[in-house]
């Protein structure tokens, strides 16, 4: 078509898609020309043309976990809102996979890429992220992150995992627990450091001992949950209160205890962290701390959308704790 115009490949491209201003004249001859072919503009090749326009590419670990599915829904919202495509992945925890979807979306051109997992404490894992992505953002692309990520310098919404950890052990401690357990996912991610960190603090101040064996590592999951609450049964631990750093896991961990007959709050008080839909509505509803997920999801796009600055901004969230039911006096 573009040689029965007598013009260039580029300039017949130009002048179909609209995407730059082609001189009239020229631009009537490729409309001619494509007239008289039967030519029909191939969609699905205009779309990987302005990918980079319209598509934002969000990152996340497991969006069948209600916690990345909240802050997705917050970003899918906002995105159609604005007309914007959203190419959602799952890496599963997989720090590999993290980095194959960042290459792969660099060749898609995508607009902006969300990471909205937790950063892995992992130096080698980092430096792939990194040679990925300072490329992606200097031909112009834009990235922004939900969680603490050690050495990326990108605008970041960061949840207050520590200080809504240290608060809820304060609460624990105020209804007149003293012997606490904490089922904690991969202290490789730095959510699960932090929210330990927190706790572990709060209750060093308040001179109560977290003993090693009263720390359990489990998948950051509902089954994994299960499973560190049986292992900590099984070790013959029976604290007055449980901490599941997640929601997730607390629910696990709430099947485990009644399984083994084991009433909550009566035996063992049991609180979780996110406040993930539906929590309140459990039997008995679920102490936690609660994050504004959704509104974190319209964030982060925000963030990554923003006029590009000289420096990265943190946009800090607090959590605020929540005590229901599943949380009471300890036992006498």
């Amino acid at each position: 078509m573009a040689r029965a115009a007598g013009v260039s490949p580029a300039t017949a491209s130009r002048a179909l898609n609209g995407t730059t201003r082609v001189r009239e004249d020229l631009r009537r001859r490729v409309l001619e020309a494509a007239d008289q072919l039967g030519y029909i503009p191939n969609a699905h090749a205009q779309a990987l043309a302005s990918s980079s326009n319209n598509t934002v590419g969000v990152i996340c670990h497991d969006v069948g976990d209600p916690y990345f599915a909240a802050i997705a829904s917050g970003v899918m919202a906002a995105a159609a809102e604005q007309d914007l495509l959203v190419m959602l992945a799952s890496t599963f925890r997989a720090p590999a996979r993290e980095i194959a979807y960042v290459s792969m979306l660099r060749a898609q051109r995508a607009r902006a890429i969300l990471l909205i997992g937790s950063g892995f404490q992992d130096p080698a894992w980092e430096r792939a992220l990194e040679s990925e992505l300072a490329p992606y953002i200097r031909d112009g692309g834009r990235v922004a992150v939900v969680s603490r990520h050690r050495s990326l310098r990108v605008d970041t919404v960061q949840p207050e995992n520590r200080a809504g950890a240290g608060a809820l052990a304060r609460a624990l401690l105020s209804l007149g627990h003293r012997e606490f357990a904490v089922l904690t996912g991969p202290e490789r991610l730095t959510t699960v450091a932090d929210r330990l960190a927190g706790f572990r603090a709060a209750l060093t101040d308040a001179g109560v001992a977290l003993p090693p064996e009263r720390i359990v590592e489990g998948a950051f999951t509902r089954d994994g949950g299960h499973a560190a609450a049986v292992e900590l049964l099984r070790r013959g631990q029976r604290p007055t209160c449980v901490f599941a750093v997640t929601d997730v896991m607390a629910v696990g961990a709430l099947g485990a205890l009644r399984e083994r007959g084991l009433r909550v709050p009566d035996d063992v008080s049991l609180a979780g962290f996110d406040d993930i839909p539906l929590v309140g509505e459990l039997t008995p509803p679920l102490t936690t701390v609660a994050l504004p997920l959704t509104r974190m999801g319209r964030d982060v796009l925000a963030l990554a959308l923003r006029e590009r600055g000289v420096r990265s901004r943190v946009e800090r969230v607090r959590g605020e704790v929540v005590l229901r039911a599943s949380t009471g006096r300890p036992a006498a």
